[in-house]
């Protein structure tokens, strides 16, 4: 080969590896690492700090979480810091008495204060009946009949409807005293309020006897039927079963 050829070739060859040189520098220098770490840096959020422990109770009480509903609710009030309290559990209501009494059927007035059921008898509690035979003087010397009309008002109250009694048992034998009721009304405190009986000695019933012998009710009063009136019907109370029943 001749030399001048040679030469050629080589000069040739360093041309090319100095032109390669040119470009990888051109290459880098056009693409910067850090230039292209900083847009994908700027797009992602901050990492969050880290709680620092810290030593001191209160800020420990006071450091939450707030969000939409707690805000509402501070942690201290009057600088004392919330106590969680016991769920109040709710009152269970009594059981109420049971009732022991027992219904009778078809009562009759023997007098103000005795009932019949046959050949057993009633007395109602907390009064002293009064007598079918009884008689009353009325403020212008007159006797009449206060025993025979006490009877008829108690049998107009009664009027063959069943009494709900405080017994055990509705089999007795002879006569037995307990508290009688027509619906809601007491029997005996209706006979004493009217009059009609006078409360016995220690009765709750006193107080209702006094006040009806102040009006002059009943037995204390005049012969209603010299005034043409009667304290019958009109006096009964308002809540009583049908007759009958």
């Amino acid at each position: 080969m001749r030399p001048a050829a040679i030469l050629t070739a080589v000069a040739g060859i360093g041309i090319v590896a100095d032109l390669i040189a040119a470009g990888g520098q051109r290459l880098g220098s056009a693409i910067d690492p850090a230039e292209t770490a900083a847009p994908m840096e700027a797009q992602m959020p901050p990492p969050a700090p880290t709680a620092q422990p810290t030593s001191n109770p209160e800020a420990s009480m006071n450091a939450r979480r707030v969000d939409e509903a707690s805000q509402f609710y501070p942690a201290v009030i009057d600088g004392k810091p919330l106590e969680r309290i016991a769920a109040v559990v709710p009152e269970q209501p009594a059981n109420p008495a049971k009732d022991r009494g027992v219904n009778l059927v078809r009562p009759i007035a023997e007098s103000a204060g005795v009932l019949a059921f046959g050949d057993r008898r009633l007395q109602l509690a907390g009064i002293d009946p009064t007598p079918a035979d009884k008689t009353c003087i009325d403020s212008g010397g007159r006797e009449w009949p206060c025993g025979m009309l006490a009877k008829t008002n108690l049998r107009l109250l009664l009027r063959l409807r069943a009494v709900r009694c405080d017994l055990d048992s509705a089999e007795w034998t002879g006569t037995v005293t307990a508290a009688c009721r027509i619906g809601t009304q007491d029997i005996s405190q209706w006979l004493v309020e009217n009059g009609w009986a006078e409360a016995a000695k220690g009765s709750a019933l006193a107080e209702a006897g006094e006040k009806a012998k102040q009006a002059g009710k009943g037995i204390h009063g005049n012969d209603p039927r010299s005034l043409a009136e009667t304290s019958g019907p009109e006096d009964l109370p308002s809540d009583l079963p049908p007759d009958g029943l």
